[in-house]
């Protein structure tokens, strides 16, 4: 298993990279190790204990796709995450299958929550941002004509990128002084 993890560890440090420079995470990134993950983690049931073992093994591996991008894809929806964050969270859970892929998962948010504030006071975009986020929250709790629009140029984005390799990095850690 932990070469899975370490896998996708160098996932996710290249879309890191490619994010911190470019606010981008290309398809050849992401969708390649999803693939990869699945076929892998088939075969090497199929080896350690025969073809059940295989499609099982696959279907965790699907598994923690789908239960690595339940959170992403809300806010994916909401346009609160790129797609290529979305894409990056499964590739994680392809390699890493469900409880791993959560753990990373987490880690990265935590990182997120972490780094985004220091980053936005650096910036001296702080209050602005936490009076949008303000707005945008209590925006559903109001009656349609009372409700704020916040401008698109008032609107802060965020390079999720290198926090969720940075969780990734943390969950490899943790797991291999766990062995």
């Amino acid at each position: 298993m932990l070469l899975f993890v370490v896998a996708a560890t160098v996932v996710a440090a290249a879309a890191a990279w490619t994010d911190f420079r470019t606010g981008h995470i290309p398809n050849w990134i992401t969708l390649p190790p999803i693939a990869a993950a699945v076929v892998a983690h088939s075969v090497l049931g199929i080896w350690r204990e025969g073809v059940t073992a295989g499609v099982v093994a696959a279907g965790t591996s699907l598994g923690g796709v789908a239960l690595c991008v339940l959170m992403p894809a809300v806010m994916w929806w909401m346009g609160a995450m790129g797609g290529g964050d979305l894409k990056l969270f499964a590739a994680i859970g392809a390699l890493c299958l469900p409880m791993l892929g959560i753990e990373a998962e987490l880690y990265a948010f935590v990182v997120a929550a972490l780094v985004a504030p220091a980053q936005l006071a650096y910036r001296g975009q702080l209050f602005p941002v936490l009076k949008n986020s303000l707005a945008l929250a209590f925006n559903p709790l109001r009656k349609k004509s009372a409700k704020r629009e916040v401008p698109p140029e008032m609107m802060t984005w965020f390079r999720l990128g290198p926090a969720i390799f940075v969780g990734m990095l943390l969950t490899c850690i943790v797991h291999l002084y766990d062995r």
